[in-house]
This record gives structure tokens, sequence and C-alpha cells, in this order.
């Protein structure tokens, strides 16, 4: 049996589970977008395992006649071709979960740093104007995470996670989700539902857990933001595609955001024109970006892997695998 891994090579030996399933396998790497290489690789693969920003598109699923399972190495899949996996009977699926304390820890990071001016203060200090930037800061006014109200759009596991974790800081949380979720979820996580627009007049911080589809794709566009309290920060720890990037831009040179604290932008891998990178000093003070590292813990890794792995031996013993994202 054969496996192309569309992702880093290195990554994938560190992480490999010991089971009987990745000794008996040959394994090719190829490339994050790239179908005709991947092809030349691994048209006779029996699995693809991709990273979470691969392309795995219908030319390259229809190329390998002995396809049998394409994984996400993470929890997104929008670089798949579900439609064209599915037309063939192939399942996809994804690592759904295991990375949501990792991502809230990062949300939480941002928000944190974002409400305490991290990066501008780090700045101050190393041009030895510490005490400027402090007796600035403190005639502004600094919040604490507990005085302000977060809005958490989607609900989902990372949703979930980042909510819990806002509780131990008593946080006022405040969620959104197409689907109201049970009251049981509500109570567990110490959250209250509103629709989407009172939450945004409402939160001091809007921290978004969507998936990336469609219907949202670009939809944290001008309206969106216009319907966010005046002064109020945006967090990104989903993707990148969600955010109208030259909106956001906008909305914080004119000064109607506080500041952004973003995880991902798009397209991955970032480009030195990307409009988020190219603010006027003023406004490229109020964000905060961190690499995409959100999920990315060894922790991760090692749950992620296995599963794939698990599934993949589910599959070629004839067994359906777990977190099918395609329909099948």
């Amino acid at each position: 049996m054969k496996t192309l891994i569309l992702g880093d090579k290195s990554r994938s030996l560190k992480y490999r589970p010991d089971l009987p399933i990745c000794k008996d396998m040959e394994c090719v790497y190829g490339p994050l977008d790239d179908a005709e290489t991947s092809l030349a690789l691994g048209a006779d693969a029996d699995f693809i395992i991709a990273d979470a920003i691969a392309k795995v598109p219908k030319a390259l699923i229809d190329g390998m006649p002995n396809l049998k399972l394409i994984h996400s190495e993470g929890v997104a899949y929008n670089g798949i071709d579900l439609v064209a996996a599915a037309e063939r009977g192939i399942p996809v699926c994804n690592c759904k979960g295991m990375n949501a304390k990792a991502v809230a820890e990062q949300a939480v990071l941002l928000m944190l740093a974002l409400l305490r001016t991290l990066i501008p203060g780090d700045e101050a200090v190393r041009q030895a104007k510490q005490i400027e930037m402090k007796q600035r800061r403190m005639v502004e006014g600094i919040d604490e995470l507990g005085d302000v109200t977060v809005g958490i759009i989607g609900l989902g596991d990372i949703g979930q996670a980042t909510a819990k974790l806002l509780d131990a800081f008593g946080t006022h949380v405040l969620y959104y989700n197409p689907h109201r979720k049970s009251e049981q979820i509500e109570r567990e996580c110490h959250v209250t539902y509103l629709p989407e627009d009172e939450l945004l007049a409402q939160s001091d911080i809007v921290s978004l857990h969507m998936p990336v589809t469609p219907e949202t794709v670009g939809s944290i566009d001008a309206e969106f933001i216009g319907k966010m309290k005046l002064g109020s920060y945006l967090v990104n720890t989903a993707r990148g595609e969600l955010v109208d990037q030259e909106a956001l831009c906008q909305a914080l040179v004119s000064g109607y955001l506080a500041g952004a604290g973003l995880d991902t932008l798009a397209p991955e891998p970032v480009t030195a024109d990307n409009p988020l990178l190219n603010l006027p000093p003023e406004a490229a003070s109020k964000v905060v970006f961190s690499p995409h590292l959100g999920g990315i813990t060894q922790a991760f890794f090692f749950r992620a892997h296995k599963l794939v792995w698990e599934n993949i031996a589910r599959v070629a013993a004839g067994d359906k695998p777990v977190n099918i994202v395609n329909g099948l």
C-alpha cells in the first residue's frame, strides 16, 4: 500500500504513531498545491494525507485509480474537492476537535495582547521608552478580560473551548451559531445566545470560530464590521478567507476598530502585498499577528496523526473511517 502525503516530511515522520499500518506503508511526499507533480509521485497511491492548507483538486483525485481515502492532517478541509471525492465514493475525513484547546489558547492570547498593547509595549521598552508607554496606558485605561464582553461567532469545538477558558477570567461571553446549541452546552460553556447583529453591537471583542464554506468566505465584510461596537476588537483564529481584508484595513485606519488579532490571513503562504501588512504605522500598531500556529501544538499533532493512521487502517481493513466530512 502507498500513501501520498501533501505536507512536510519531517513533521510527518516526527508524529507518525507506532501502529502496524505505518510499518507496511510506502510514503511519498508531494507539494501543497501542484497536482501535476503530486500525480507524478503518487498516482498509484491508495491514500492521501493533506496538510490543512493543501489543495486536493478533482484532477488529482481522478488521476489516482487506487485512491480509497483522503484525510486532512488538521481540521480544515476546504482545499479538498469534496464533490469529486464523493462522486468516486472516496471518503474525506478530518481531525475534528483535536486542536480545540490549542486554538482556544491562541485566541485568548491574542485578546490579551490587544488589551495590553503587547507589541507596542515591547517596542517601547526596547526603545527605552517604557515609562512613557506606561503613563500613556494608565491614562487611556487597560481593560481586564473579566471586564469585557466577548462575542464568539461559531460555537463548535473550538468556540466552546474558547468560552470555557474565558470563563476562568470572569469574561461575559455571548455566542452566535447558525443553529443554537442545547441548554446543556450553553450551561457548560457559560455562554448566552444572541442573534448575530445583537452580539456584534454588544461585544468588545468578536472572536471568529466558523468554518470556511461558500457562504462564509468574505462574510466578515464592511457591513459586518459596521455592526460591531465602535472601538471593539476582531480576533481571527479560524481562517483568513473569512475576512474581507480591505474592509478590515479601512476599519483600522479610520479608527472604527480598536485593533485586530490575526492568526491567519489569506492567501497562505502570506504574500508581501497583503493589505494588512501594508497599513500606515498608526493602524499597523493596532494589529497583532501570529503565523497560523494556534492549532499546531505537539499534543495536537500526536493526537491527529494517530487518528489519521487509525482511519487509514480502518479503510485498509474494509471498515468505515470516522469523521467523514463529504457525506459518505
